[in-house]
């Protein structure tokens, strides 16, 4: 990259506001990098494939990726001409505040939070998923191993704390590392095709990939219950693709950001759902004939676990153990890249004053020039979130479902807002990248979708799910089971209503009154002072600056 880009971005990003103190390395491939990783085919197309199977059969499976993947792209394109407009690391919060007609710290502030709990609800339940996977390939080498909650938790933290220890290294390793995760999905997804092309005898072959099926326990007369679990089928493909926003969010570390991340939302979209739907047509046609019913189903009642069976049971031995393990090591990049936008996200927004101690969440390294203390944040955080999977009812953990749905229903509400205000706003002048005369239709068609799949996030995906603390058995004699309704209860809309009744009354009481949208971060001249501590390595007056810029904003707080 040349100088006079580097200068060009810290020139808009000054205009914007704010110091160049994050490390601008990245180039539009590893901002492409970031967002590809988190969407990780190898991981929302593996971990929520019974979703889909369950609920619409190989065709939802199937269909999902084209139907989603075209109308998640109306909203990247959406977002990703806003992105070229306000290179921040702040993304959505700050173009809200910026593009709102009135009432901007209001916008800011839903939008912020919105965002901030979506991507808490990405980093658990991708980790999540991730220890599921590695549980089950521990239990490929070893048989003794026992796949119980307790030990996915444990794996799961592992898991957590090495993506907050990579992260605090500095964005050089995580530009690396998201770098090869792009080609470890391309080749891993090529692999995976080839093998399951090839190894499997007796499979059910393509003719499979257009049945139908309904195994959520919704039954009516007409097609009424058939349609209503084909629609539940789309979220395989809604909960992976999400997560984009982080081209967004590391753009003030990206060349040429106003070009760059908007490119990097795109592509990372409609490359991602090509690629789930080359992986998921191979699955279904290895399948083991008369198999499809049970391998959905997953292991020891972690539903999660029934894409890991889709791709071991094909190939068994050697063939299984490569498989599962392509999966992981992708996952992993995943749920790293996933606490690199959300830091980013943490600090920008304590920036900006928003969230409780402030003062030391957007403190960065000076060294690596790194927000550490919002990368253990968003990391104990999403701890917490996990922790909510040691409990089960019927020994199903509850929880994996309301993680996905409060991952993706926060994040598109966070996505739609800004989006929503800049079709209001007669005055948004577009940047670099934009849509020309398509803007209305496709941002219009983006408002559709969000409101839509919000609705169907909430829904219940299985019956019977009430009331939630009964239970109901089907069948008589040996043949008899029995269904507890709390494992089929959807956690997500009481879940995203309680985060929003406490994010309003919050506004309401008490933020209303400090909180002030995005701000200047000081003048051209302190901001200057403070880019020039931060390239001499002078540590003492870098850490000066950023106390008088704390001041800063706590007095404009107190004087508001």
């Amino acid at each position: 990259m040349t100088a006079t880009s580097t200068d060009a971005d810290r020139t808009r990003l000054n205009e914007l506001g704010y110091a160049q103190e994050l490390d601008r390395k990245m180039s539009w491939f590893s901002n492409f990098a970031i967002s590809f990783s988190i969407i990780s085919i190898l991981a929302g197309g593996t971990t929520t494939y019974f979703l889909a199977g369950l609920a619409g059969g190989p065709r939802m499976i199937v269909l999902g990726w084209v139907i989603v993947g075209f109308f998640a792209l109306m909203v990247g394109m959406a977002m990703a001409e806003i992105v070229s407009v306000y290179p921040t690391a702040g993304g959505l919060y700050y173009w809200s505040g910026k593009l709102a007609k009135k009432n901007g710290a209001m916008w800011s502030w839903f939008t912020g939070w919105f965002n901030l709990i979506g991507q808490i609800g990405v980093i658990a339940s991708v980790d999540y998923a991730l220890a599921l996977f590695t549980a089950y390939l521990i239990g490929l080498f070893d048989t003794d191993f026992v796949l119980d909650k307790w030990n996915v938790f444990i794996i799961f933290v592992i898991m957590l704390t090495l993506h907050g220890l990579i992260n605090s290294f500095g964005v050089s390793l995580v530009k690396l590392l998201g770098d090869i995760s792009v080609w470890w999905h391309v080749v891993g997804v090529a692999i995976i095709f080839v093998v399951l092309m090839v190894a499997p005898d007796n499979r059910e072959g393509f003719d499979f990939i257009f049945e139908s099926k309904n195994l959520t326990g919704w039954t009516s007369t007409g097609i009424i219950a058939g349609l209503y679990a084909s629609l539940i089928g789309l979220l395989l493909a809604q909960y992976t693709i999400t997560g984009f926003d982080a081209s967004a969010h590391v753009s003030e570390e990206t060349h040429d950001a106003g070009r760059s991340a908007s490119l990097a939302i795109v592509r990372s979209i409609y490359v991602s759902a090509i690629a789930a739907l080359i992986l998921n047509i191979a699955m279904l046609q290895a399948t083991p004939k008369g198999t499809f019913d049970t391998l959905i189903l997953g292991r020891d009642g972690f539903l999660a676990t029934g894409g890991a069976n889709a791709l071991a049971a094909p190939v068994g031995g050697v063939g299984a153990k490569l498989l599962i393990a392509i999966c992981v090591v992708g996952q992993f990049f995943c749920g790293m890249a996933s606490v690199t936008a959300n830091s980013r996200m943490i600090y920008a927004f304590s920036r900006d004053g928003a969230i409780p101690g402030h003062k030391f969440w957007h403190r960065i390294n000076p060294k690596t020039r790194t927000p550490t203390n919002s990368v253990w944040l968003g990391v104990v955080l999403s701890g917490i979130v996990g922790a909510l999977s040691l409990y089960q009812a019927n020994d199903y953990s509850v929880a994996f479902f309301a993680m996905t749905g409060m991952c993706v229903v926060g994040l598109y509400i966070a996505y739609v807002i800004p989006i929503f205000l800049r079709l209001r706003n007669p005055d948004f002048v577009p940047g670099d990248w934009n849509l020309g005369k398509w803007s209305g239709l496709v941002g219009w068609t983006a408002v559709a979708w969000v409101a839509f799949i919000t609705i169907l996030f909430f829904a219940p995906p299985f019956w019977p799910f009430w009331p939630p603390g009964g239970n109901t058995t089907f069948g008589e004699g040996a043949e008899a089971f029995t269904v507890f309704h709390l494992s089929n209860f959807n956690f997500t809309g009481p879940i995203i209503v309680s985060l929003f009744l406490i994010v309003a009354i919050w506004w309401a009481v008490s933020a209303k009154n400090w909180f002030l949208g995005p701000q200047v971060q000081g003048t051209p001249e302190e901001l200057r002072a403070i880019e020039e501590a931060l390239e001499s390595g002078d540590v003492a007056t870098f850490k000066k600056l950023e106390d008088e810029e704390d001041a800063r904003v706590t007095e404009h707080q107190e004087g508001h």
